[in-house]
Parts: C-alpha cells; structure tokens; sequence
C-alpha cells in the first residue's frame, strides 16, 4: 500500500508543518492470541489551519479524538490517519485495534513449545512502530515516550524506562507504568513482555550514577544464559566508551534480551536492546561465534550514542549509524576484551562483505539517496554497515586517532537528544584535524565502487629492487580513484617462518604512485599491498609473493597478513582470474595451521562456494568427493575437542556425498564412529542430520525422532529444515508451497526450510521451479512483509542451477535477464533485489570458465 511507503519529501513536508512533544501509549496485551489494544495520546505543536497524517497500520480503529473533536474513523486509510485544521498546539487520541505478528516485525508473538508460555517483542526499526501505536514515524520528530502496558501478571514487562511494579488490574492481570523516556525516535522504543527470566548487575558510570544491567531469556533457556560473560564484556564496553566518547553512558539502565525467531542479529532500543536468541549457546559453538557475539553486544552498546543519543534526520544517513556502530564495536573488541585480533575478524568478515557488495550492478555510494522507506529496506547490506566501517577506519589512519575521538566528542556534546546529517559531524571532525574533508567526502562517501591495488615491482640479476611502485585501478562503471593511507610490508622466508623485513607507510593517490624507499634493497620474498588492512581496497599479489604465500602461508606470526593473503586470494577467483580448485587446495592447505576461529568460519563458507558454484560443472562431483575426503581427513588429524575440529565436522557434514562420507555422518550420530574430542551435542546432533537427510540416508521418520530428543522452538526448527531437505520432488514441492503459496510459517522457522529447499546434491530437482520462482516474485513482493518478501527472493533464487543450461535446460541468467525486461516497472527494491542475484549467477558462470580452463593444472 503506497501509505506503507513514506516518501522523503512527505516526511520532510510533515516535519515542517509537525514538532512532537509526547506520546502516552497504553497496551491491552490480554486480548488473545491474534490482536491487542492499542490506545494513543500524542502531544505536538503545529501549524495552523494545516493538515498532515499520522501512521498507523493496525485491524482496525475505533476512536479518534482531535483536540478533544471526534474525529471519523474513515479517516484512517491506507495506514494513515488524516489529520486536518491543526492547531498550535494538538492532542490526538487514537483508540485502535493492532495485530500480533510472526515476521519478527511490529510486536511479534511467540509460543514456546516447551512450556507452551507466550512471549512478546517489539522490532521498530526502520517503520514499525505503527504496527502499535499511533506515531509520526520518522527519525527526526523525536518526542518522549510513556509506555502503560496490560498483561498476565505472572510476566515480566521490559521497555526503555527502568519497570516499574505491577499494579493488580484483575484476576491474574497487572498493569505497568513506566516512566517517560528521554527524547528518543519512535523506532527506538521497545516493549518486550512475557515470562523472562532475568539475570541482574550494575555497574558505576563515569558521572557516578549507578547504572543496572539486566540480561533476560526465555526461561526455557534460562539454564544456558551466560549472563555474567555477557555483563563482563558489557562492563569492559561502558569503560571503553565513556572515556572514549567523553560523556557518560544517555539513559537510566540498560538492558540486553535474548528473543525468539529475531530476524537481525540485534536492535538498538534505547536502554533494552534486543539480541538474536542464537547468541544464547544451548550447545558448542565455534570461538567465531561468540567473539561475533561480542562484537554484537559492543556494536549495539555503540549505537546508544551514536544512534540514540545522537539520531539520524532521514534514513540516507543511516550509514553513518551502522558504519560508526561497526568500526568503534572492533576497536572496542580489539582494546578492551580478550579478541585482541578483531581487526582480523573484521578484515577477513566485514570486508570481504563490503567488497562483495560494492562488486555488485547495484553498489551505491556510502551516502545513498534514500527516497522512500523501501529504499532503506533494502539498504541494510554491506556498504552501509562494512565498507561505511572500512572508509572510517580509513578516515581515523588519515586524520590520527586522537583527532577523530576529538572531533566525535563535540558532535555528541553539541547534538545530544538531537537529530543530524553527515556535515554536521564532518565539521566537527574538520575542526578537531585541521584538514579539509569536503574532497574527502566526495570521493569515499559520494562515489561507489572499489578500487584495485598491485605491486608493480622491477629487480635487476641480483635481486635487488630498481623500481617499485603501486598501482591502482578501478573499474570502469566506478572509475573513481580514491587516495589511501596504507602500509606496504615485505616479508621473507626465515626457516618456517615468514617474518616481516621492511614496513613502509605512505599515501596512495592516482593510478601509479612511487616508493622510492624500496628501491636499492633486496626485493622480498612476499610484497603484501595494504599490510596491516588500513585501505579500502582490492588487492592482487605478484606472481613470486602468491608462490611463496602457497608455500609458506603457515608462516606467518599474526592471524591479519596470512588473512589479507587468503582474501586477495578469494577476491582473484571470484573475479574469475584463478581456478576455484586452486583456491580449494590454497584454503585446505591453510586450515589446519590457522589460529583464528573467524578466519577458519570463512575460509569454510568460501570453499562451499569454490565449490558448489565456482568450480567446472564438468568437474564438480570429482571435486566436491575429494574436498570432503579432505575434510575429514583434517578433522581426524585436529586437536581433539578443538574449535577447528568442530567447524570441520560441521563442514563435512555440509559436504558429504559418498557412501563412506555419509557413514561417517550416521557412525558420529548414533555413535559408533568416533573423533577424539568431540562432543556431539544437540545441535552437532541436527548438522550431522541434515547433513545425512540431503545425502538421502535419513527420511521423516528418523527428523521425527530426532525431534522427539529436542522438542524446543530450536528443535522444530531444524527440523523444518531436514524435512525440507529430503531429496524428493514431492518434498520439494510441499516446502515451496509452505514459503511461497502461503504465509502461514513464522520468519524463523520460514528461514529453515528456505535453507533446507536448497540444501541437496541433485540440482535437477530445483529445475521445476525456477520459472516458478519468478512468476512468483511480483505476488510475493505484494503480500509479504518486507522481511518477509526478502527472504523468499534472495533464499530461492535458483543461484544452483547457474552454469547447468546443458546439463538441465534452464539458463537461470536468460531467465533472469528477460524477467527484468519485461517488468522494468516493478519495485525499485524489488529490481534491486534481482539484479543482485543475476550478478551473482553471472559471476558463478564466469569462475566456472576459469575453473574449466586452468583445472587441468589445479589437482596436485
């Protein structure tokens, strides 16, 4: 509905004729399991004698009260409420009806099969908050917000102010009232209400206050909350920064809760953030995981500054919200908790997201033009939050740290419980460094694309050096060049180590930039472009350094330079330029001796695609048989209970296609194969599983047994997706109308059997509904929450069938292109959405060529 698509230029309009003060929302949640009341008293001044809308996207609405003049109810349509004749300053009461929903949007109701409680959650973010009340929703009409929620009285009531007790308000009913909260954006405030259980601390704020910690989960998983883990490192984040920022933590407690089928991995709302319900660890989980939890945990405390205290104006700026929130939760990680090389976590995670994105036909700039509330949609994706992280941490090498803290501790101080854009900080910034940074801007905010670094490197019979230079290239879509701050390191082979020699910093500008520093000294035997990941940058290596990184890649001391290695190596073969059986043998080569459990948990994510996308269809099967032998083989021979072990079991059991593979699955499930050390607990137990399901040896008989083990949430949603992984044309066909022809699933357990449709080893069985797929995307996009409608057109995208137009008939990116074609006026998200996929299809189909063409070569 086009009321559901806020345009800028309404909500600039809006903003000019509106200034909100209050909002008093009061909450019936004891009106069953499909609907809640809803009643709103809203307090703003206004233009006189305009008119305006307020949002609201609810069953119904009973009352509407103008100042104190009833308003008709026909005046709500189309998610708007019309509002005429205002006056300087205005009340409206709205009395309405609201929906509970199971996308993981507005208020999203929650039955947990354990113990059969409800539990409740609000996500707002980026225009939900009219899914409950009655708002002006738009980031820059901040008001006061006091929340009078009606529920079981056996609950526990959570929302931005500290709870208050519950007052009696029937028979087994209570109500709470809470306080004002500061001046905050609508889609920052939060109710989550049910049967928490809780976990209490404090901690001491710099301006003495003392500050309650609470962390809250469903009391299911109660006994595996690490709740002081979780407070300790949020303790270490409050410490970092307090000093850091120079003002002391906003609001008046701060609370962390863990909530079922959360579609992001956590929410900003002031004071009571909301965390993914997989951070609570119900089994083991690779170090990658909950060092990504601490990230998580100091991303969101960031944001209480930089998001909340200190708001965006419109959503083109939300950038600057996720991207600032990214780089300061890795320079707190790396400062003040026991992940010491996040830097590598980031460079090897985020970048290689951002580098992906910014490859893409519909890369933007970092500053994009956000038009309309579908555009921001779609906008939470790598350039926003990574590549905006990239460019900042960029920012901080060129101007100095100690100017950038500077410059961010005046923008706090001078906009506190205020809105702003991007010059505002830049000012700020310009001020405390003494540089200029409109040219900056210009060409890292303004401009889209990614630039390529090479070494260009000349050496006469000796091996001394007589030229060195770094070369920049960018693509011709985006043919900005763009200066860099960045480290040229040069390493050598000393026994089995590969120690670093010489360290050059300079800056990088134009397409040939000279490094008269190396010249005259014996050429190292590895040049490593961008050492230490301070660029943004692609990155190639020389001929001789890519030999000796083959060779040695062990050998180097830090987790970072062996990581920049392996991404220049992954970036070559997504380009197409190395085979993807090189790239499989470089990253098997590179696992056992890797220290870093997020550089493991990529590399593996990149092997799968090495494989099951980028390499020769040709060749494929022969392929994929002898990575996963190699898997196991790895497996066997790592450190018994270790967290290599446990990602490589969790990689085979993604692999496994042989009998003798999937004996192994079977053998570790019902225990009669063992590896030393390793626990197979309940969620090895699902992996192990869906691993055997794909492979054709376990059916529905056997997911039902398993689940009769784990009747949790958890559990039927993993099994959801085994059954959705059985290898049958029926099944197939019974999962595709579960997602597709209704709408019945939860977003979680929706999620599952999109990952279980494709999780298979024959891609024939995906060639019945790839015309399928697209007949159906314009309905999807329709009727579907945006949530929703993403994952359907992203998750089944037939991405599998991409190259096999011989082998199968389908040529997924003729269909692609000529859906295109004929619907040039579909959404813009939409179109958004597809030109993506096609790029990836077209990308697989051109690695695929390089695999064919230089694999003779790449089986050693």
């Amino acid at each position: 509905m086009p009321g559901e698509n806020l345009t800028r230029a309404e909500a600039q309009e809006r903003a000019g004729i509106v200034t909100t003060s209050t909002y008093d929302v009061a909450l019936d949640l004891t009106r069953g399991e499909r609907v809640f009341g809803s009643t709103t008293t809203i307090r703003f001044a206004g233009r006189e004698g305009a008119s305006t809308f307020v949002d609201l996207i609810a069953e119904s609405v009973e009352e509407i009260t103008l100042n104190g003049a009833p308003v008709a109810t026909s005046a709500f349509a189309d998610s708007r409420i019309a509002l005429t004749d205002l006056a300087a300053d205005n009340e409206l009461v709205v009395v309405a009806t609201c929906r509970y929903m199971n996308t993981g949007e507005g208020l999203h109701r929650f039955v947990d099969p354990v113990d059969e409680e409800v539990y409740l959650y609000t996500q707002f973010e980026v225009a939900d908050s009219r899914r409950v009340f009655a708002v002006f929703e738009q980031p820059d009409l901040k008001a006061t917000f006091t929340f009078t929620v009606t529920a079981p009285e056996h609950w526990t009531v959570v929302s931005n102010s500290p709870t208050p007790d519950p007052e009696p308000a029937g028979e087994d009913v209570a109500t709470w009232r809470f306080a004002p909260t500061d001046v905050i954006s609508s889609y920052l405030t939060a109710i989550i209400a049910g049967p928490y259980s809780r976990f209490t601390g404090e901690l001491v704020s710099t301006d003495g206050r003392t500050i309650p910690l609470g962390v809250y989960a469903r009391a299911s998983l109660a006994r595996y909350v690490d709740a002081e883990e979780i407070m300790d490192i949020t303790r270490a984040g409050f410490a970092f920064y307090e000093v850091a920022f120079d003002r002391p933590y906003p609001f008046a407690k701060y609370d962390q809760l863990f909530v079922p089928e959360f579609n992001a991995g956590a929410m900003e709302n002031a004071g009571a953030v909301t965390f993914l319900e997989n951070y609570v660890f119900r089994s083991k989980v690779p170090e990658a995981t909950v060092e990504r939890r601490a990230v998580t945990i100091l991303h969101e405390l960031a944001h209480m500054w930089f998001g909340d205290l200190v708001t965006m104006r419109w959503w083109n700026d939300l950038w600057l919200n996720e991207s600032f929130a990214e780089y300061a939760s890795h320079l707190a990680t790396a400062e003040a908790t026991r992940w010491t090389s996040a830097w590598t976590t980031f460079s090897s995670l985020e970048k290689s997201w951002a580098y992906n994105q910014d490859q893409m036909p519909s890369t933007h700039p970092i500053v994009a033009p956000i038009n309309d509330l579908e555009d921001v949609e779609v906008n939470f994706d790598g350039i926003t939050y990574a590549k905006g992280a990239s460019v900042l941490k960029q920012l901080v090498a060129w101007v100095g740290s100690e100017a950038f803290l500077a410059g961010l501790q005046r923008y706090f101080a001078k906009h506190a419980f205020a809105n702003t854009e991007l010059t505002d900080l830049l000012t700020e910034l310009e001020t405390t460094s003494g540089r200029d940074l409109t040219a900056w801007s210009q060409v890292w905010l303004e401009q889209a694309g990614v630039t390529l670094l090479r070494p260009e490197i000349e050496v006469d019979q000796e091996g001394t050096v007589t030229s060195f230079a770094v070369l920049q290239e960018a693509p011709a879509e985006h043919p900005t060049l763009r200066p860099h701050r960045l480290v040229v390191g040069g390493y050598d082979v000393v026994g089995d180590r590969l120690e670093r020699r010489l360290r050059v910093e300079l800056d990088v500008d134009g397409d040939r930039t000279e490094v008269p520093e190396l010249v005259g000294d014996r050429r190292p035997d590895l040049v490593l472009v961008n050492d230490e990941d301070l660029a943004y940058a692609k990155v190639r290596l020389d001929e001789a350094s890519l030999a000796t990184a083959r060779a040695h890649l062990g050998g180097f001391a830090h987790s970072l330079p062996r990581a920049l290695v392996l991404a220049s190596a992954w970036d070559t073969t997504r380009d197409g330029e190395w085979p993807a059986r090189e790239f499989t043998e470089l990253v098997l080569a590179a696992i056992p001796g890797e220290s870093d459990s997020s550089v493991v948990q990529v590399l593996l994510r990149q092997l799968a695609t090495a494989v099951g996308s980028y390499s020769a269809p040709a060749t494929r099967t022969d392929l994929a048989e002898r990575v996963a032998d190699r898997l196991l083989t790895l497996a066997r021979s790592s450190r018994g209970g270790s967290d290599t072990q446990l990602q490589l079991v969790r990689a085979l059991a993604q692999h496994a296609v042989t009998t003798e593979q999937l004996d192994v699955l079977a053998g570790l499930l019902d225990g009669t194969v063992d590896l030393d050390g390793l626990e197979v607990d309940t969620d090895l137990r699902w992996t192990l599983l869906q691993g055997l399901v794909a492979g054709g040896r376990a059916d529905a008989a056997r997911i039902d047994a398993e689940l009769g083990r784990d009747a949790t949430a958890t559990g039927h949603q993993q099994a959801a997706r085994a059954r959705a992984a059985i290898p049958t044309a029926e099944n197939k066909a019974a999962a595709w109308a579960d997602v597709v022809d209704s709408d019945a699933l939860p977003n979680a357990v929706q999620s599952n059997v999109i990952g279980g449709f494709s999780q298979l080893h024959d891609r024939g069985l995906l060639v019945p509904f790839a015309g399928r797929y697209f007949d159906a995307l314009e309905t999807v996009w329709r009727e579907r929450t945006n949530e929703m409608a993403q994952n359907i057109v992203v998750g089944l995208y037939p991405h599998k069938l991409a190259g096999l137009a011989g082998e199968h008939g389908v040529d997924v990116v003729a269909l692609t292109e000529q859906w295109l074609a004929d619907h040039p006026a579909a959404p813009p998200a939409l179109r958004r959405l597809v030109v993506e996929n096609l790029d990836a299809a077209r990308r697989a189909v051109r690695a695929q060529a390089a695999d064919a063409a230089g694999g003779a070569v790449a089986t050693a």
